[in-house]
């Protein structure tokens, strides 16, 4: 079957790699007719027919599923809903081919579920869609904790802000949704950094998806989780990177803050209004801890209530930023150590409860191939019965 060329370079061009770059990735030489870019766009001119394995090649370094190459043309752009990191008039941020890749891969996963529970004639997620931006901040929360079980006094009472989001998630999954932690293909050297996206969310009524960039700090995840859960009462799909810049995204940051940090809580922290940035910076830290959010989270409450002025809760901003990229810097050496939780107790972590559940029970009454749940749980079919079937491991 002879393909056709403008499926390479829509391949090629949606992973953000110019000819050269793309030579270089799939591993061309330069010979003594023609340069490695040349043999490449001899294939894209429709002059070359690449080879099996070179098609192999090229669907690992576009990170594009092999049979993507024998399509009749280029396929449109799916429904990945709306980008919510640009106010509206701006520019899109700078396009990021390996997030595109992990949004695909996210709605691949979410269509196999929805399809499994189609066949057990599960209802929907009542939640979903059910509320508009008329409803006040404060009583959504207020309305999302009900419906949640969520205690604010357990939640802090938790000894650590992990602990504190798996009682979060555990709360948000038993609602109905599902909530993953991925922040990249599967390898670390496709980490996709906090500042490119925080959260990602699939607002279906019967398969509601949450991801959360686990490459952000740990302290971040629960206002993450719940920002992605008010999209979801908002009917909202679409990818977020936690900032202000629109009225929605505003909105949900407003709905998740009041949920973990009640507004008259801010009170604690009048003095700060005549504080230094150190003494502002000591105290915020100390307040953030005891209530297992971040400190950023507390900054900028700061501001909206008018504590403090606009200039320093940039000034906070910066230091927070300034140490979380000094914090990174430092990753490489200590995931070298040997030690840490084995491959399947951290997958099953990311996963989550529901999502091995719904797996394991599907596999049991024979709805799901080992290959299906294989692309549901992001592993090889040969790795989904440890994965699923470790014994007393609970996802958390």
């Amino acid at each position: 079957m002879a393909l056709n060329p403008q499926i390479l370079i829509w391949a090629r061009e949606t992973a953000g790699l110019s000819v050269d770059e793309a030579a270089h990735v799939l591993g061309f030489k330069d010979t003594r007719d023609h340069t490695a870019a040349e043999r490449l766009q001899a294939m894209e001119d429709g002059r070359a027919e690449p080879s099996r394995s070179v098609l192999l090649k090229m669907a690992h370094a576009y990170h594009r599923s092999l049979l993507v190459f024998y399509l009749s043309e280029p396929p449109r752009k799916g429904d990945r809903g709306e980008d919510f990191r640009r106010p509206p008039g701006l520019q899109i941020p700078e396009y990021d081919p390996t997030l595109d890749a992990l949004i695909r891969d996210v709605r691949g996963r979410q269509s196999i579920v929805k399809d499994l529970l189609e066949q057990t004639e599960l209802r929907k997620v009542d939640f979903v869609a059910s509320v508009t931006m008329a409803v006040q901040p404060a009583e959504l929360a207020q309305r999302i904790a009900d419906r949640l079980g969520f205690s604010l006094a357990e939640f802090r009472q938790q000894s650590t802000p992990q602990t504190a989001f798996s009682y979060l998630r555990e709360k948000v999954e038993e609602s109905g949704v599902f909530v993953l932690l991925l922040g990249n293909l599967g390898s670390y050297h496709t980490n996709i950094p906090s500042g490119v996206f925080r959260g990602y969310a699939i607002a279906d009524p019967l398969a509601p998806f949450i991801v959360v960039n686990d490459q952000d700090a740990h302290v971040a995840w629960s206002f993450t989780v719940l920002h992605e859960l008010t999209h979801l009462w908002l009917g909202a799909t679409g990818i977020s990177d936690g900032s202000i810049g629109t009225q929605l995204e505003s909105y949900c940051n407003r709905v998740a803050g009041e949920m973990l940090l009640p507004e008259h809580e801010m009170n604690e922290l009048r003095f700060l209004s005549r504080a230094t940035l150190r003494e502002t910076v000591e105290a915020v830290a100390q307040f953030a801890s005891r209530r297992r959010i971040s400190r950023a989270m507390v900054a900028y409450k700061l501001q909206r209530v008018n504590i403090i002025s606009l200039a320093r809760w940039q000034e906070l901003d910066k230091h927070y930023a300034d140490e979380w990229i000094a914090a990174q810097a430092q990753r490489p050496s200590r995931d070298n150590n040997e030690g840490g939780p084995s491959y399947y107790v951290v997958k099953r972590h990311r996963l989550g409860h529901a999502l091995l559940e719904l797996v394991k029970n599907s596999l049991a009454e024979g709805f799901l191939t080992h290959t299906k749940a294989g692309q549901v749980l992001g592993v090889k079919p040969r790795n989904v019965d440890p994965l699923v079937y470790m014994a007393g491991m609970r996802a958390s």
